[in-house]
């Protein structure tokens, strides 16, 4: 449903002091693209406030913006709002790095080791991990180790602190350098090798080195003192409430705090105009075409092509007009960022928004720059969205039959079949619906629509994909083109009878964190930090792994670009007669293993985790629960679907009438006592 929400579009700021009728009416159309993309992501797309802001020679041309900061006051978006940044800040740690390098303090090409020298893995191979590769993706690390990293109001540092152990006993899913898919940790751990070799903390080094020179006073992290209130406030449909502070406390990763007109001022640095800051050397560095280097697909029109930090260092449609463009995207849970900078022409724009999605802002990001590259003459005209015609069904050649078989893409199993000249199921490369793919001619398949084409490729590393080349579409904004190798096809892996009952046994069986704080957003959004195990036991895999025993399943998706991104091993255990799950080291209780709540009043001690579940037993549904909760301590119920009904961190509320057939999770710290009482009917 839309709804509709004050909107606040702020004044345009010339670059000159005086501004000249003719160059009024050449920036009016500029302003006016903006602004209608802004309020339509606002009307259409679940964002309750945007801001954005261009700048031209370092001077910004246009700052505004759309929606509220805060529903409840009506109060406007400003350009003093405060938004997270998500993933946009792995520039700036990018940055941090190539500023040791300037300073002579590392060399991007040796290990890591050399720097960080307690880091170590199962896997031998971690000892040729190089800075770059982590600034390229192409490390070989499995990609996220998010436990305790996206919490409400809580700066924790556990997962800053503990992720070198979690690494321990860790492998990698290909050799360093072999090919670059997208990953978290290796900007943790560029994190934690600026503090090693720096001696300051990375809050500390950002604003020495680069807040402060640059006069970012808005560019915060979780670990920094500011008035929150200055971040736009953050909401999860249907809750109308503002929901609490969101850290995201891997900063290096994904923490920032900042502004549009702040991101846009670092992204002026990273074209090169602040070179007492960061050299020449290294702004060129950090926009090389690093992708090139491992396994990719040649297409050169997408939107990820990485050079060091940067999502693309190409990015369509710029290169249709013979302009380079880079960018990086940003998404935690509740808020979203793009940077797209053009070094050729001295521009940089920022995108920030509460709710939405990064893509959003990389679009509106885009269409504005062009409209300016228009309005100043770089470009003679914007070419229009690309238009498709419907597919037209080819007669498809048998040996295409030999594609068919299981394959595996972001964790997930696909039996792809061939059907009367389409694909079956329906694909997706994961940035827009799915869809039919029919065949027509020359090895590709187009969906119904014409917007996308995939074919198979067999790649240097012997595996075969499926390679995705289409445009997504978003209605009302524009375009996004994405080539990419979507799904990599896995061989039969036949198992014994007794492996195969020990994993039937959990096919569609969800499985809960027991490590997980309580301040956790995944608490709120369960999806977010359940694992639900898929197992196909004819071909042996589970969950995209690859099943070698009863109780062991291990990763084997080498997909570059985004498809192959936080891979992971299954290993189960058993313990007083009930399953166990751990994932990186993260302990799971599966569901059917849960202790059934039956206390009516009394108490319940949590003992060594931090998250104790219970189903609900049947005759306490519709009967009203009181908790009293302590300090540390909070909980929250789910009904028979899943979906969460109460939290208390952010509905604030002692107790909750049961669902039934749901489930409560008590979290908080060792030893804490939660005080029960269920009401009577």
């Amino acid at each position: 449903m839309r709804k509709k929400v004050l909107l606040f579009m702020s004044t345009l700021i010339a670059a000159a002091p005086v501004a000249s009728a003719s160059s009024q009416s050449t920036e009016e159309p500029v302003k006016q693209t903006a602004k209608e993309l802004a309020l339509k992501i606002v009307s259409d797309y679940g964002v309750s406030g945007i801001q954005y802001a261009l700048r031209d020679h370092g001077a910004v041309v246009l700052s505004d913006g759309a929606g509220v900061h805060n529903k409840a006051t009506k109060a406007p978006v400003t350009k003093e709002t405060m938004f997270g940044i998500g993933s946009t800040s792995k520039v700036y740690v990018t940055a941090a790095a190539m500023k040791l390098a300037d300073m002579k303090r590392i060399d991007i090409d040796q290990p890591l080791t050399a720097y960080v020298k307690d880091f170590r893995m199962a896997d031998e191979r971690y000892k040729q991990i190089t800075p770059r590769m982590l600034m390229n993706h192409s490390s070989g690390l499995y990609g996220s180790h998010f436990e305790d990293g996206f919490l409400f109001d809580d700066p924790d540092t556990e997962a800053h602190d503990e992720l070198l152990d979690r690494l321990r006993t860790g492998r990698l899913k290909a050799d360093p350098g072999e090919f670059s898919v997208y990953c978290n940790d290796g900007f943790q751990l560029l994190e934690i090798m600026i503090e090693r070799v720096s001696g300051l903390s990375y809050s500390e080094f950002l604003r020495t080195h680069f807040s402060e020179p640059l006069g970012l006073d808005a560019t915060m992290t979780p670990q920094d003192s500011f008035d929150r209130n200055r971040l736009a406030r953050t909401y999860l449909p249907p809750l109308e409430q503002a929901l609490p502070v969101e850290n995201v406390n891997l900063i290096g990763t994904g923490g920032l705090y900042s502004t549009a007109e702040e991101v846009s001022r670092f992204g002026d640095m990273l074209i090169g105009n602040r070179t007492d800051l960061l050299s020449e050397k290294s702004v060129k560095a950090m926009q090389s075409h690093e992708y090139r280097k491992g396994i990719w697909v040649p297409e050169e029109t997408n939107s990820f092509n990485y050079g060091l930090g940067w999502d693309a260092v190409q990015l369509a449609p710029f290169e249709e007009y013979g302009i380079t463009a880079l960018s990086k995207g940003g998404d935690t849970t509740m808020y979203h960022a793009s940077l797209i900078t053009l070094p050729e022409h001295d521009l940089s724009m920022a995108v920030l928004s509460s709710g939405g999605a990064s893509i959003y802002n990389s679009i509106l990001a885009t269409k504005t720059l062009l409209a300016y590259a228009k309005a100043k003459g770089i470009i003679d005209d914007i070419l229009p969205d690309k238009t498709f015609e419907p597919a037209v069904k080819a007669a498809m050649p048998a040996d295409l039959q030999a594609f068919a078989g299981m394959y595996v893409t972001r964790g997930q199993l696909v039996d792809v079949q061939f059907k009367n000249g389409e694909i079956v199921p329906e694909l997706s490369d994961g940035f827009s619906p799915p869809q039919t793919f029919i065949y027509t001619g020359n090895g590709q398949f187009t969906s119904k629509s014409g917007n996308a084409n995939v074919s198979f490729e067999r790649a240097d590393n012997g595996n075969t994909y499926l390679k995705f080349i289409g445009y997504a579409n978003v209605p009302g904004i524009g375009q996004s083109a994405m080539a990419t190798y979507s799904h990599q096809k896995l061989d039969r892996n036949p198992l014994d009878k007794a492996t195969k009952r020990a994993w039937e046994a959990r096919n569609g069986k969800t499985y809960y964190p027991l490590d997980e704080k309580i301040t956790s957003i995944g608490y709120l959004v369960p999806a977010f930090m359940t694992k639900q195990i898929e197992v196909n036991t004819d071909y042996g895999y589970a969950s995209g792994t690859k099943i070698i025993s009863g109780n062991k399943a291990v990763n084997v998706a080498q997909i570059p670009i985004m498809h192959g991104r936080d891979s992971f091993d299954l290993n189960f255990y058993t313990k007083h007669q009930r399953e166990y799950l751990t994932i990186g080291g993260q302990a799971y209780i599966r569901e059917d293993a849960m202790q059934t709540f039956t206390l009516g009043s009394g108490s319940i001690r949590l003992h060594n985790d931090q998250a104790a579940w219970f189903k609900i037993d049947k005759k306490f549904a519709n009967r009203e629960l009181i908790v009293k909760t302590p300090a540390s301590g909070g909980f929250a119920v789910y009904d028979a679907k899943g979906t969460t009904v109460h939290y208390s961190k952010v509905h604030h509320k002692d107790s909750i009438v049961l669902p039934e057939g749901g489930i409560i999770v008590f979290g908080g710290k060792q030893g804490d006592v939660f005080n029960i009482k269920v009401k009577n009917k």
